[in-house]
């Protein structure tokens, strides 16, 4: 059975226990029904590409891919090179295959720097899957291009390119309003005037951190038969802080999940916590880095995060193997669970989690091991 921490009222104490149920009939949030985690597939590509990062589930049957099929990506090549890693995989849990989904060109003059691919992923009601590049040739930001957003057919072949002037190092898993013929996008850039990891701060020993990480809104029209194109585009927040990192290429606003009243939650690594934007679908300026839901406690770096069906949101730990369970409208850390136990890391599972999504059926969500290069599934 996996250990479930539970948070005092002010997240200042941590009981290593099981939470108590709200009721006998209804646990009080999904982390209380994970008792098993199951690994499903490698994600290592036959090119090598490996270090999964984006996890999305298919919404729709389209080309090469089932509906509920689970697409996931790589940020490293075969050398274990950050941001060089150029290929998708899919796979299907009814006849447990995986297939390569995508591979893209690693040279793309169509896109500032080439390819690496991150977090940011999704895939529409029509089909067509959106993938960000931040990209580097080195392995370190130190030779970072600005990266663009790569507009896939259902069949895995790039069909555009989205770059400019707002679009520099798209970072975070994307959040998404789709309608069908229109859709709405949220997604984070955190590669704005980002340095190698070598240009330290003096003051503070680490490399460099700067105040220019936005989130970026764009409004799509699909017409039929044919790819979206962009209506337009708006910073919904900004001055969030990025940094450059030997050991993780870089680190900036990384989670996003949109509620049903439209506030879009960030999750800010450096800042360790989670933020609320409000009325992300409909404002027209920046809510700059918005409002403070919760900060550390048990949140150790947080990185890419979900929507549950109930309404509390999942966040997955950079700095340890721990997602944590929080309740938005109470500001309240509910749980943590210990997903990535690898004790080759100090401490556990550190650096290994990085894209999470909800199973269909909403009572359990599948998560990325970057240590072993696995699709895990929570049972």
């Amino acid at each position: 059975m996996q250990t479930i921490y539970r948070s005092a009222l002010t997240c200042a104490t941590v009981l290593v226990a099981l939470a108590i149920p709200a009721s006998a009939d209804e646990p009080g949030g999904l982390l209380e029904t994970v008792r098993k985690h199951v690994t499903l597939t490698s994600t290592v590509a036959d090119n090598g590409d490996q270090n999964p990062y984006a996890l999305i589930v298919a919404p729709v049957s389209a080309g090469k891919i089932q509906k509920d099929d689970v697409l996931v990506d790589n940020f490293n090549d075969v050398s274990n090179l950050q941001g060089l890693g150029t290929t998708i995989m899919d796979y299907n849990p009814s006849t447990k295959q995986t297939t390569l989904f995508a591979k893209l060109p690693r040279h793309l003059p169509a896109c500032p720097g080439g390819v690496g691919l991150t977090t940011a992923m999704i895939m529409l009601k029509s089909g067509w899957v959106i993938v960000g590049s931040t990209p580097s040739n080195d392995g370190t930001t130190r030779t970072r291009g600005d990266g663009c957003l790569l507009v896939l057919d259902s069949n895995g072949q790039l069909v555009d390119t989205w770059v400019g002037a707002d679009i520099n190092g798209p970072w975070g898993n994307m959040a998404v309003v789709d309608n069908g013929t229109n859709a709405t996008l949220f997604v984070s850039m955190a590669g704005f005037d980002v340095p190698g990891p070598q240009v330290h701060d003096p003051s503070t020993g680490f490399s460099v951190t700067l105040n220019k990480a936005t989130v970026l809104r764009i409004e799509l029209v699909i017409p039929p038969g044919k790819p979206p194109v962009i209506k337009s585009k708006t910073v919904v927040a900004n001055g969030f802080s990025h940094r450059a990192d030997r050991d993780v290429f870089l680190v900036g606003p990384t989670g996003l999940a949109l509620g049903s009243d439209h506030t879009l939650y960030v999750s800010d690594a450096l800042g360790n916590r989670i933020v609320a934007i409000a009325d992300a679908t409909t404002r027209t300026a920046s809510a700059g880095t918005g409002r403070d839901v919760t900060k550390d406690g048990l949140l150790n770096r947080p990185l890419a995060l979900i929507m549950l069906p109930n309404g509390h949101l999942l966040a997955c730990n950079g700095r340890n193997g721990q997602v944590v369970e929080i309740d938005p409208a109470a500001g309240k850390q509910l749980y943590a669970q210990w997903i990535d136990t690898n004790q080759a890391q100090s401490p556990p599972g550190n650096g290994d989690l990085f894209g999470i999504a909800m199973r269909p059926d909403g009572k359990a969500f599948y998560y990325v091991e970057d240590d072993m290069n696995t699709i895990v599934e929570t049972r």
